[in-house]
C-alpha cells in the first residue's frame, strides 16, 4: 500500500509524539524507583515514609496507565489516518440529509463516535486507579449521569456555533476564517460568563461559605489585595474526588471565588488565606488577560491553518474524502485539524509550560507579600502535595516538558530567595 505525503507526515509526527510521551513516562518511572526507600531530606518533616511510598506508587500507576492510553490513542489515530476517518464520515454523511444544520450534526455525531473507544479507559481510571489510592468518591450512576449530561451539553452548546461557522464559511468566501475566528473568540468570552453561572451547577452544587469568620477573613484579604469579589462559594468536589483546588471565575461583576470543600477540610484558615492570595495574584499580575491573548493568537493561527488545508487540492484525495461528495470541503479540513492538531501543538508544550511556571512564581511572590510571610503558602503547598499524593521527585526533563507549575522544591526555594532579597533591601 502506498501512503501519500499528507497521511505519511501525520503518521510520522504521531509516532514522534507517542515515542516522546512514552520516553518521558519511562524517565519519570525510573526516577521514582531511584528515589524509593528513604524520604528525600527536604521533605522529611513534611511526609512520613508510608505516605511517601504511596505517592511514588500513585505516580507509577498513573504513568503506566498513561503509557497504555497513549499507545491506544495512537493506534486509533493511525486507523483513522489509514482510512477509518473517511469511512465513518462517508457512512454518517449518507444517512443524514443535506443542509448546514445536518452538516453541523454530522461533525458532532462523528466526534461522539470517536470518543466511545476511550470510555473504558476513563472508567478504569476513575473506579480502579483513583479508587485504589483513596481518591474516588464518585458512583457508577453519577459517572454515567455526568457522561450523559456532557453529551447533551455538547450538542446544545456546539451545534449552534457550528451552524454559524458554516454560514460564515459560505457567506464570506476566502476570508471566512477571519470572521470564524471572531465568532469563536466571542463565544469563548461568553462561555467565561455562562459556565460558572449555568453550566457548572448542572454538575456540582455551589453554596455560600458557611464559616462566617473564615468568609470575613477571606473577603478582607481580597479587598486588601484589590480583588473585588461579589461572593465566596464552596463547590462540593468531594462528591467525586478527594483532590483539592481553588480558583476564581468570570470577570467584572460576574467575578467570584470558588473553594473546593476538600480544600477547606485539608487547610487551616491561614493556609486558605495564602492559597486565595496566590489565586488573586494571577488576577493582579494580569495573567488572565495574557492567557486570553495567547489563546486568541493560537485560535487565529488555527483558523488560518484550517483555511489553508481546505484550499489544498490534495487534501480530500490523499486522505480519502474525494469519494464522499455533497458536503462542504470545509468539513474534512476542520475534522483533520481537530483530530491531529495535537501532534503539532504537543511540541509547543514546553514553551507554554515555561511561561505558566513563570506566572506561578509571580503569583507565589504576590501571595507572600500580601500575607507578609512565605510560610503560610509553603505549609499550604506541602499539605496539598501530601493530601494529593503529588510526585515529589519528578524527573527534571519530565517536569520541564509537562509541568505547568514549578515543583514544590522549586517554589519553596524561590519564595525563600525572594524573601531574603527583600529583607536585605529593607
Amino acid at each position: 500500500m502506498v501512503i501519500d505525503t499528507g497521511p505519511l507526515t501525520i503518521l510520522g509526527l504521531l509516532v514522534a509524539k507517542t515515542g516522546m510521551e512514552i520516553c518521558l513516562s519511562v524517565l519519570n518511572l525510573r526516577e521514582g524507583e531511584r528515589n524509593r526507600g528513604v524520604v528525600p531530606t527536604p521533605y522529611r518533616n513534611m511526609i512520613g515514609p508510608q505516605d511517601y511510598e504511596k505517592s511514588l506508587n500513585y505516580t507509577a500507576a498513573k504513568e503506566r496507565f498513561g503509557i497504555l492510553t497513549e499507545a491506544f490513542d495512537a493506534l486509533i489515530l493511525v486507523a483513522l489516518v489509514l482510512g477509518g476517518l473517511p469511512w465513518i464520515y462517508g457512512w454518517l454523511s449518507g444517512k443524514l440529509p443535506d443542509g448546514m444544520g445536518w452538516d453541523a450534526m454530522l461533525l458532532i455525531l462523528l466526534m461522539l463516535i470517536l470518543s466511545i473507544p476511550g470510555l473504558p479507559f476513563e472508567w478504569w481510571k476513575q473506579f480502579r486507579l483513583e479508587e485504589k489510592f483513596g481518591f474516588n468518591k464518585s458512583t457508577q450512576g453519577l459517572w454515567v449521569m455526568d457522561k450523559f449530561k456532557g453529551v447533551v451539553l455538547m450538542v446544545i452548546l456546539t451545534w449552534p456555533p457550528l451552524v454559524a461557522l458554516l454560514w460564515v464559511f459560505e457567506k464570506f468566501g476566502s476570508i471566512w476564517w477571519i470572521w470564524g475566528f471572531v465568532l469563536f473568540f466571542g463565544l469563548q468570552l461568553v462561555m467565561m460568563i455562562i459556565y460558572p453561572m449555568w453550566i457548572l451547577p448542572l454538575f456540582n452544587k455551589l453554596s455560600p461559605l458557611p464559616d462566617e469568620d473564615l468568609r470575613k477573613s477571606l473577603m478582607e484579604l481580597a479587598d486588601r489585595a484589590g480583588f473585588k469579589a461579589k461572593t465566596i462559594q464552596v463547590i462540593d468536589g468531594s462528591k467525586r474526588s478527594t483532590h483539592s483546588n481553588a480558583y476564581f471565575t468570570g470577570f467584572g461583576k460576574f467575578r467570584r471565588i470558588v473553594l473546593f470543600d476538600t480544600l477547606i477540610e485539608h487547610l487551616s484558615p491561614r493556609e486558605l488565606l495564602a492559597v486565595l492570595a496566590h489565586e488573586i495574584g494571577h488576577y493582579k499580575k494580569g495573567h488572565i488577560p495574557q492567557r486570553l491573548v495567547v489563546s486568541a493568537v493560537m485560535a487565529f493561527g488555527g483558523f488560518w491553518f484550517i483555511h489553508w488545508l481546505q484550499e489544498q487540492p490534495w487534501l480530500q484525495l490523499e486522505f480519502g474524502f474525494s469519494d464522499v461528495g455533497g458536503r462542504p470541503d470545509f468539513l474534512p479540513a476542520l475534522l483533520l485539524f481537530g483530530l491531529f492538531s495535537g501532534v503539532f501543538i504537543f511540541w509547543l508544550g514546553p514553551f507554554f509550560n515555561f511561561w505558566s511556571r513563570k506566572n506561578e512564581y509571580e503569583a507565589d511572590a504576590f501571595a507572600r507579600d500580601v500575607m507578609n510571610d512565605s510560610q503560610s503558602l509553603v505549609t499550604a503547598l506541602r499539605q496539598l502535595h501530601t493530601k494529593n499524593l503529588s510526585n515529589l521527585v519528578p524527573h527534571p526533563t519530565y517536569s520541564f516538558f509537562h509541568y505547568s507549575h514549578p515543583t514544590l522544591l522549586e517554589r519553596e526555594k524561590a519564595l525563600s530567595q525572594k524573601g531574603k532579597k527583600k529583607g536585605q533591601e529593607l
